[in-house]
């Protein structure tokens, strides 16, 4: 039976490569006359020249051995990125597990941003886009996330200062116009009140949001309508005449219906 990646014995015993072979992109298989085999990576192979030495002495083999456990994080970390970007936070934090040397973690995150796999401006960029266009996030709550990633503020800021302002505004109207829609119960005061915190949560400018609910029409007779028959309805097991009306009146009024609206539909209602 083959063994794979078992490593120097501490026989002290130099062992013979038999046989060298390619697999996968970037991989070797060396099989040693011991049947042991190795799986290595490319940059092993070329960095001791593997290719042309045909033996290999215990020190040889416990380089080989710590070289091949950094390229095995390293392509893992590769994989990682690939899934979506990351930030360098990110990075330190998913190679906690691996208990690394301050040298070697370093060295890792060092090499993925020479090869362009790890930059935070790229991050940050990103970031904003994919939150801009595909969630209900506005810039403010942007950057509260990108600031959790331990990320320079001024790049921050710097890049949401080139987001397309017209963008966030329709997305958030777009937004408003739906939550407005879909408004059965409060008066249009409890909605705008309710709509501002609810907008302001998601990161919106106060005053982006009032332009959007000022834009955006509240049909409040028909929600007052039905709120008063409920209401009406819910009053008259307990109270009758001018003191159900009075009753019913301050309990509209302190839903934030219009006192003038709620008069003028009694008077329709003729209650």
């Amino acid at each position: 039976m083959v063994k794979t990646n078992v490593w120097y014995n501490g026989s002290g015993e130099d062992m013979k490569i038999k046989q060298i072979k390619k697999v996968g992109t970037g991989k070797y298989h060396l099989l040693l006359e011991d049947g042991c085999k190795i799986v290595t990576y490319d940059e092993v192979i070329l960095k001791y020249n593997l290719l042309y030495k045909k033996e290999l002495d215990s020190s040889l083999l416990e380089n080989l051995q710590q070289e091949t456990s950094y390229y095995d994080i390293y392509y893992k970390l590769i994989k990682y990125i690939s899934i979506r970007l990351r930030s360098e936070s990110e990075i330190k934090k998913y190679l906690e597990k691996y208990q690394l040397s301050e040298k070697d973690e370093s060295s890792l995150i060092q090499k993925l941003k020479e090869s362009g796999l790890l930059n935070d401006q790229h991050f940050i960029k990103a970031f904003i886009s994919d939150k801009i266009h595909l969630s209900t996030m506005g810039p403010l709550k942007i950057k509260s996330e990108l600031l959790k990633h331990h990320l320079d503020e001024n790049l921050i800021d710097q890049a949401l200062a080139q987001v397309d302002q017209e963008i966030v505004f329709n997305k958030l109207h777009k937004m408003v116009l739906k939550k407005v829609k879909a408004n059965k119960k409060y008066s249009s005061y409890m909605l705008r009140q309710k709509l501002l915190i609810y907008f302001r949560d998601l990161g919106y400018d106060t005053g982006m949001i009032d332009e959007c609910l000022s834009m955006a029409t509240v049909h409040n007779n028909d929600v007052l309508e039905h709120e008063m028959e409920k209401v009406y309805r819910k009053l008259s097991k307990k109270y009758q005449g001018q003191e159900l009306v009075r009753k019913t009146k301050e309990k509209l009024y302190q839903k934030g219906f219009d006192i003038h609206e709620i008069n003028r539909l009694l008077e329709q209602m003729e209650i």
